[in-house]
């Protein structure tokens, strides 16, 4: 009897823990990065260039990657597609541009998961010399995607992630 309600207790822990999480989320990393601002703008509002720096698409090397438009411009749009289960499908769309500051773009995830997304880079200017770069990651949770963040811990993966990606644009834009 008591080891049927120990597995009851572990199996509703997750369904407790879910309920719990709020349904919007925000995840922030930052690095400083010595190069001026409006160098490092210049570089991070081409979407191209994530290639070099972006943990999730530097994970396959042979992902199917697709562009449309004009990059560093609103609309412009990268899909890829891997069958690795890290990297999976989507696509993403530049959605906004404050010219020497930042880029948002919409997220369209289709494999692992289906689901949208909102991410960010900006720049602030911290010397003639230096520039902190900020990149956010949010979105709306339903339920079942609140299981899946509270089993696997997703702000402290996905913030890993962010932090990786950020180590190498620094360890790029510094050689």
């Amino acid at each position: 009897m008591i080891l049927l309600l120990l597995i009851l207790i572990l199996v509703a822990i997750p369904f407790i823990g879910a309920a719990s999480l709020p349904t919007n989320f925000i995840i922030r990393r930052e690095v400083i990065i010595k190069r001026p601002q409006q160098q490092l703008f210049d570089y991070i509002k081409f979407l191209k260039n994530h290639i070099q720096f972006n943990k999730w698409t530097m994970t396959d090397p042979n992902q199917s990657l697709e562009y449309r438009g004009t990059d560093a411009t609103v609309g412009f749009f990268a899909a890829w597609d891997s069958t690795n289960k890290s990297v999976g499908k989507g696509e993403q769309e530049i959605s906004e541009i404050t010219e020497g500051k930042g880029v948002k773009y919409t997220l369209r995830f289709v494999r692992p998961f289906e689901d949208t997304a909102g991410s960010e880079l900006t720049s602030e200017k911290i010397s003639d010399q230096e520039t902190k770069v900020i990149w956010t990651f949010t979105g709306k949770r339903k339920y079942g995607t609140k299981i899946f963040h509270f089993i696997f811990r997703l702000e402290n993966m996905l913030g890993k992630d962010l932090q990786t990606s950020l180590g190498n644009l620094k360890n790029l834009l510094e050689k």
